[in-house]
């Protein structure tokens, strides 16, 4: 068989699969395999050089007119095929209009952060600037200058995260008070909110890690009617006005006169139960008079001055709004919970 009969057959193969193809991807590989750098007929058109010179310009002329035949009819098999792909890709990816929307979770703020929101707003209606204070504190702002005996218990390491021996996790935020004395003058109305870290049992209504806020006020003549009231309205605009709030004398080292401020145990309506300890408060905070040590040791002269201080722990309040049993499901990350928030 000649070079020519051979190219003759060449060609009708290459149309009967042109033919044949089903999808466009089929004719790019019959395309690729006979016109492409490497197909067959550029390798045809290779032998040229070999073929006696009487031959060449025939076989030349019959490569090319068979490139021309095979193109025309990729060409026209794609147009016939390309429609019925369009039509299938179109019926494939078509949206059900009439199909009900899918629901997509909104984010939204962790329940402490709510109630972090809502204290400074409270706070900041009541005119007191909201400050940032660390939680590595040194040994002096978090116990020296507040006034705490050498020998009180929450010095001990076995209260406290000690990082070294003058630094440690702050286990108040109350440490930030002399901060604050020492650069500022009377009348000073300042609050700080964030987490503290104590070495504590975790059970319902207690953490190693929680939140509180502190908040104080210098100025002449402040009494603790001044402390009584502005608690009292917190307690009201936190918790509505139908809160009971209960005072009852206590001691901390950076107070005097001190007080343990309660509200009304939303679990079980005052009547005790495990969360109250059957007493049916709830302890809210610490507060009293600031005593005059801390005042004098900030610089503030405590004959001519006088201030309230108090802080109160945050972790309770989402509880006591909410009537939730152990504030540890607010750390659990269990979003069945949070959503409920």
């Amino acid at each position: 068989m000649s070079e020519q009969d051979n190219l003759e057959e060449l060609g009708k193969s290459a149309l009967a699969r042109v033919a044949q193809a089903a999808t466009s991807a089929q004719l790019d590989e019959i395309d690729t395999e006979y016109l492409g750098r490497k197909g067959e007929l550029t390798l045809q058109l290779r032998k040229i050089g070999s073929l006696p010179a009487d031959q060449r310009k025939d076989f030349g002329q019959a490569v090319n007119d068979i490139k021309v035949r095979i193109t025309d009819a990729i060409e026209a098999r794609k147009k016939t095929i390309s429609g019925g792909e369009i039509d299938a890709k179109l019926a494939a990816e078509a949206v059900d209009i009439t199909m009900p929307g899918r629901f997509y979770r909104i984010g939204r703020p962790h329940v402490l952060v709510q109630t972090l929101a809502k204290i400074k707003d409270i706070f900041i209606r009541l005119g007191y600037e909201i400050v940032e204070s660390p939680e590595v504190e040194s040994y002096h702002y978090n116990f020296e200058a507040l006034n705490y005996p050498l020998d009180h218990p929450a010095i001990d390491e076995q209260m406290s995260f000690y990082i070294n021996d003058e630094r440690l996790l702050r286990t108040h935020t109350t440490a930030y008070q002399h901060r604050q004395m020492e650069k500022r003058k009377p009348p000073i109305m300042v609050c700080t909110m964030g987490k503290c870290y104590r070495v504590d049992a975790v059970d319902a209504t207690h953490n190693h890690t929680f939140h509180q806020v502190d908040c104080f006020c210098v100025d002449r003549g402040i009494t603790m009617a001044d402390l009584k009231g502005t608690l009292y309205q917190f307690a009201v605009e936190m918790f509505g006005a139908d809160t009971n709030i209960r005072f009852r004398p206590d001691f901390f080292p950076f107070v005097e006169p001190g007080a343990e401020v309660a509200v009304t145990c939303s679990i079980c309506a005052g009547k005790g139960c495990n969360v109250c300890k059957g007493s049916g408060w709830l302890e809210l905070a610490g507060a009293g008079m600031i005593h005059p040590n801390v005042l004098r040791g900030a610089g503030i002269d405590p004959e001519e001055y006088t201030g309230f201080a108090f802080g109160f722990g945050i972790d309770r309040m989402p509880m006591v709004q909410h009537g939730i049993d152990d504030m540890r499901l607010f750390m659990d990350n269990d979003l069945r919970f949070l959503r409920q928030l």
